[in-house]
C-alpha cells in the first residue's frame, strides 16, 4: 500500500488555534479541538495553507451560531512537511497528545494513507480526508477506515470527466501522439493510468510517446521540459498542481514549450494562476474552484467572502475543506454526538445543500467518498474569468464508468 507507515509512532506537542471572541473562560475550558494536519511549508504549501484558511472561517462561522453541541470550535493545525511518517506521528499525537476529538486530514495522498492507518488502529475517532485524491483511499474495502470518510474530488471521477473531455478535443484538432508528466508518488501514478485507461477508451488511436515523473516540489523542471520538447508530442497531459504546476509553466514559457504542443491539466487553480508569469491561452483544463462554475450567485458569495478575508482566491482544497465542515455539522446535528460510529452512521449517505455542488447538492456515499460536487473542463485565459467555455461532466457517465473501474479492480 503506497505511503503507509507503521503504528507505533507518537511524540507531544502543543495547540494552536483560535477562539471566536465572545466566549468567556468557562466556555473555553470546554473547547471542542479539531486537528488538521497538512503541508504548510515547501513547494506545496498552497495545499495546506487554502486548506487552513478555509477551516478557520469555517471556525468563525460556527462559533458565531453556538459552536457545536454548545461548545465552541478550535483548530489545532500541525505541519507534516509532506512526510507521510510525519503525518501519522501528528495524527496520533493531536488525538492522544492534544485532545483533538474530530480530525480534519489534510494531506496529500501519500500522507493521507498514513493518517488513514493512525484512524483505523484508533478506531475511536472520526476523519475526514480533505485532499487527497489517489482513488483507493475510499475506493478500495481492504483501504477503506469505518470512521475515515472523503470529502475531496477522486482521480478516477476526474480522469472519466476530463478523458470524454479530451477525446471530443483530441479528435476535433487531429491530436493522436501525447506525452505525460505528472508527480511521482501515488496520486501521480495512479490517477495518470486512470486517465490513460479512460482516454484510450474514448479515442483508441491515442499513443503515449513519452512520460515524465518529477518528484513533489521539485524546483527545477529543465530535464523535464527538455525531455518532453525532444519527444515532439502534439499534446502533454499534467498532474502537477500548486507550486510545481506555477513553476513548470514558467520554467516552460522559457523554452516556449507551450507553443510546440497542446497542454491538458485538471489541476489549475486561481492562486496558481497568480503565480504563473505569463499565463499561456489555450490550456485544456479542469475547473478545481472557479466563482463562475457554479455560476451562482452563493459559489461566487462564497468566493468573495474568501477573497475579503485572506487577499487571495480560494482553491480546490479550499471548498472541499469548507464542505468537510458542513458534512461535520449536519452529523453532530443529526446524532447529538461525537461518537465516531455514531457520526460515520450518520455520514454513510448523507445528502448536504452546497454551492459547489452541481445540481446544489453534494452527496457522501455509503462507500465514504463524495459525489456530485461540479466538474467541467475549459480552456484557460490570460483574464477574468480565466477558464472560459466551461462543458459541465456528466455525473451519470461518472458513475457508470467508475462502477465498471471498479469491478476491474475487484473492489465490487
Amino acid at each position: 500500500m503506497s505511503g503507509l507507515v507503521t503504528r507505533r509512532t507518537v511524540l507531544a506537542g502543543g495547540a494552536a488555534g483560535l477562539l471566536a471572541a465572545p466566549w468567556v473562560a468557562r466556555a473555553q475550558a470546554n473547547t471542542l479541538r479539531i486537528g488538521m494536519q497538512s503541508i504548510l511549508s515547501g513547494p506545496i504549501a498552497l495545499l495546506g495553507t487554502s486548506s487552513r484558511n478555509s477551516l478557520l472561517i469555517e471556525q468563525d462561522r460556527i462559533n458565531a451560531a453556538g459552536g457545536f453541541l454548545g461548545r465552541p470550535i478550535e483548530f489545532v493545525f500541525r505541519d507534516s512537511k509532506g512526510q507521510p511518517q510525519e503525518a501519522a506521528r501528528i495524527t496520533r499525537e493531536l488525538v492522544n497528545s492534544t485532545g483533538c476529538e474530530l480530525l480534519i486530514d489534510a494531506e496529500a495522498s501519500s500522507g493521507s494513507f498514513a493518517v488513514q492507518e493512525v484512524v483505523r488502529d484508533l478506531g475511536t475517532i472520526a476523519c475526514i480526508h480533505t485532499n487527497s485524491e489517489t482513488s483507493s483511499l475510499t475506493a478500495d474495502p481492504k483501504i477503506r477506515a469505518p470512521t475515515a470518510f472523503r470529502v475531496a474530488r477522486q482521480g478516477v471521477h476526474d480522469a472519466v470527466a476530463g478523458s470524454i473531455y479530451l477525446a471530443d478535443y483530441a479528435s476535433a484538432k487531429k491530436l493522436n501522439k501525447w506525452a505525460t508528466c505528472s508527480p511521482d508518488y501515488a496520486y501521480g501514478r495512479d490517477t495518470t493510468a486512470q486517465y490513460l485507461q479512460f482516454f484510450k477508451q474514448f479515442k483508441p488511436d491515442v499513443e503515449v510517446i513519452t512520460d515524465a515523473w518529477p518528484k513533489l516540489g521539485q524546483p527545477d523542471f529543465t530535464e523535464v521540459i527538455t525531455k518532453l520538447i525532444q519527444a515532439k508530442p502534439q499534446a502533454l497531459f499534467t498532474l502537477l498542481y500548486a507550486g510545481d504546476l506555477s513553476a513548470f509553466v514558467n520554467q516552460g514559457n522559457v523554452y516556449a514549450l507551450f507553443s510546440q504542443m497542446m497542454v491538458a491539466t485538471p489541476n489549475v487553480d486561481y492562486p496558481v494562476l497568480a503565480a504563473i508569469k505569463n499565463l499561456p491561452p489555450g490550456i485544456q483544463s479542469a475547473t478545481r474552484y472557479l466563482e463562475t462554475f457554479p455560476d451562482t450567485p452563493a459559489n461566487k458569495e462564497w468566493g468573495q467572502a474568501y477573497l475579503k478575508r485572506w487577499n487571495e482566491r480560494p482553491t480546490n482544497w479550499s471548498w472541499q475543506n469548507s464542505v468537510a465542515m458542513h458534512f461535520y455539522e449536519e452529523a453532530i446535528r443529526k446524532t447529538n454526538s461525537l461518537d465516531a460510529k455514531a457520526l460515520a452512521a450518520a455520514l454513510a449517505g448523507m445528502k448536504i445543500n452546497s454551492p459547489f455542488g452541481a445540481d446544489g447538492t453534494i452527496t457522501m456515499r455509503d462507500d465514504h467518498t463524495t459525489v456530485g460536487y461540479a466538474i467541467g473542463w475549459g480552456q484557460t485565459t490570460p483574464k477574468e474569468p480565466f477558464i472560459i467555455d466551461v462543458k459541465p461532466a456528466d455525473w451519470g457517465k461518472i458513475i457508470e464508468l467508475e462502477t465498471e473501474w471498479k469491478k476491474q479492480q475487484k473492489y465490487i
